[in-house]
């Protein structure tokens, strides 16, 4: 499966900004909340910003990829999805809204582009069937 490496992507991308928020916790010495220190928050959110999109996004890859969709398109939507989360991530680090907004845009428009082929790619006849 060709999503698969997608879904690896994602797992990583996730632990590395899980290890972000650890190394900044251990070096402000905050175990719990982010103590007001706008580095901690800001990772703390580039962290649950990617665990709100990318489960989502590689379950919508994996779907596409079972029901049939043509493997350019899996590579195509889940490339412009992932440069749009290191966008994002990039913009919200370097407190740069243009990346941040671009990175969303392109998120939220390969998200759609992963819902739309879903639904041509469904197989609508076992979707409606009665049996």
């Amino acid at each position: 499966m060709v999503s698969a490496l997608y879904v690896v992507f994602g797992a990583l991308l996730i632990i590395k900004f899980s290890l972000d928020v650890v190394r900044l916790r251990r070096q402000y010495r905050i175990s719990i909340g982010d103590g007001g220190v706008s580095d901690l928050q800001l990772a703390i959110r580039i962290h649950g910003n990617a665990v709100e999109y990318i489960p989502l996004a590689v379950l919508l890859l994996v779907v596409m990829e079972m029901n049939g969709a043509d493997i350019w398109l899996v590579h195509l939507l889940g490339l412009f999805f992932f440069f749009g989360r290191l966008l994002h991530a990039w913009g919200l680090r370097s407190r740069t809204m243009l990346w941040r907004r671009n990175g969303m845009i392109l998120t939220l428009l390969t998200l759609l582009g992963m819902i739309v082929v879903n639904l041509i790619f469904l197989p609508w006849d076992l979707v409606l069937t009665l049996h």
